[in-house]
Formats: C-alpha cells, sequence, structure tokens
C-alpha cells in the first residue's frame, strides 16, 4: 500500500444480506473495510461498493443515522440498511417506467392494472432517467449505472432475470394497487368494454363466431377478448390478487 493510501481514511461498512449481491465476489461476507478519500459522500462511498442507493433505506455511522451527503472519518462504523418493504414512494401516484430488457415483466404488470411505461427499444439511459423524473415514475431495471443517475424520480433495481420472480419482487416492494383487465398490455392504455358490432371488423371471422365479450384499449384501440392464452393470463391474475390483494397497500 502506497503512503499516500496509508493516511486515507478506513471505515468499517457492514452490509446487510439482501444487498451483498451487489458486492464484489470477495467481498461478500458482510463486512468491508474500505479507504475512502476524505472528501467523497458516504454515499457515494457505498455506491462505490456496487450498491445503488435505490436500494438503501438508511445510513448509520456509529449508531446514527447518517446523511447520504455525510463524508466518513477515519474509523468509523458504517451500517447500511436495505429499504423497508413495502417501500413508500412519497410524492406522486405510484406508476412505473421499465428499460428496454423488462418487456415481460411489463405486460405482466399491465395484466394487473398496475401503470408500467415501458419503451421497446434502447432509447438510452440519459432519455430514460430524464422520462422518469418528467412522469415522476420509479425506473425499474437491473442496470446499476441507471438506477445511478441522480435524475430518476425513484428507482429499483429488479434482482431477477426470471419474469416470474420480477413479478413478485416487484409486487412484494411496491405494493401497488392491482385493478386486472384494465389495461393495454400492449401500450399501458386504458381498456373500456366494447360492443361486438364495433369491434366487428378487427376480428378474424373464427372470432367473430366464437366470442360475443370485447374489450377495446382507448389508446391505440387494440381489440380483446378471452381467447385461447386467457386461461393462462387468468392463473397470473389469480396468483396476484391472492397473494396481494385487488387493491396492494392501497397506494397508486
Amino acid at each position: 500500500m502506497s503512503a499516500v493510501a496509508q493516511n486515507r481514511p478506513r471505515i468499517t461498512v457492514h452490509v446487510p444480506e439482501p444487498l451483498q449481491v451487489f458486492l464484489a465476489a470477495g467481498r461478500r461476507a458482510g463486512t468491508v473495510e474500505a479507504v475512502t478519500d476524505g472528501v467523497s459522500s458516504l454515499g457515494h462511498v457505498v455506491e462505490s461498493l456496487g450498491i445503488p442507493l435505490t436500494e438503501v433505506g438508511a445510513l448509520l455511522v456509529d449508531g446514527r443515522d447518517a446523511a447520504y451527503a455525510h463524508v466518513p472519518a477515519a474509523g468509523e462504523v458504517v451500517d447500511v440498511r436495505a429499504v423497508a418493504r413495502p417501500q413508500e414512494v412519497p410524492g406522486a401516484p405510484l406508476r412505473f417506467l421499465l428499460d428496454v430488457h423488462l418487456g415481460t415483466l411489463a405486460r405482466r404488470l399491465r395484466l394487473l392494472g398496475v401503470d408500467a411505461a415501458y419503451e421497446n427499444e434502447d432509447i438510452g439511459d440519459p432519455a430514460l432517467a430524464a422520462l422518469s423524473a418528467r412522469e415522476k415514475r420509479v425506473m425499474l431495471s437491473r442496470d446499476r449505472g441507471l438506477l445511478r443517475r441522480r435524475e430518476i424520480w425513484a428507482g429499483g433495481y429488479v434482482y431477477s432475470d426470471r419474469p416470474e420472480e420480477q413479478l413478485r419482487d416487484v409486487l412484494g416492494r411496491f405494493a401497488p394497487a392491482l385493478a386486472p383487465w384494465t389495461r393495454c398490455v400492449a401500450c399501458n392504455g386504458a381498456l373500456a368494454p366494447a360492443d361486438k358490432e364495433t369491434v366487428r371488423d378487427s376480428l378474424e371471422h373464427g372470432t367473430r363466431a366464437s366470442y360475443d365479450v370485447f374489450a377495446r384499449c382507448t389508446a391505440c384501440d387494440r381489440v380483446y377478448w378471452k381467447g385461447a392464452h386467457h386461461a393462462h393470463l387468468e392463473s397470473v391474475v389469480e396468483w396476484a390478487v391472492r397473494e396481494y390483494g385487488p387493491a396492494g397497500a392501497g397506494r397508486g
């Protein structure tokens, strides 16, 4: 170690098990000895360990609450606390923005009536962060770099790469109000009942002959009915309502 490094403040950081996934492989025992530069904020130090601040519920220094802006001093002991679940997101109705890699999750959230904007093209991190801020949407992503952008309104790391587990994670963490079958899974628009005659031109002959109950998106005009995939979708809805309730925690 150089003489410069030896003179820098050394701190101890305790990281709880849920957040240890963000640490380098050799640091996942939960306790990290970190060397700081003496001027960077505690928030910057935590991020430098790989932990997005969107996943941090509180920081304690020597047992006392500390702000992200706190500049750690030599010998301090830092406890990082994960966000509480369900997590409150004050300041705006609860709604989400998902990046290009979370298309299936976006469609599942919309199926449950959750407002979930989604970009099916990679518009870039700056544009996504700006959209999150402009529309006050919680940014959901598995990209730590995106979640570190200061301009996002709020964010949440999606821990799994499996859509079923992703959905469970988001519903358990944010407890959005559920209103199944009220949103278009294609564009996130609101669905409204549609008379069969008004949507006839949008239907194949077999569909016209077999179904009588329809809904149509008020934004993109897509038509919905209880077709071949309905049983699977119904199972997803039944599970979500059973586990998390039709109104979640009453937010959103």
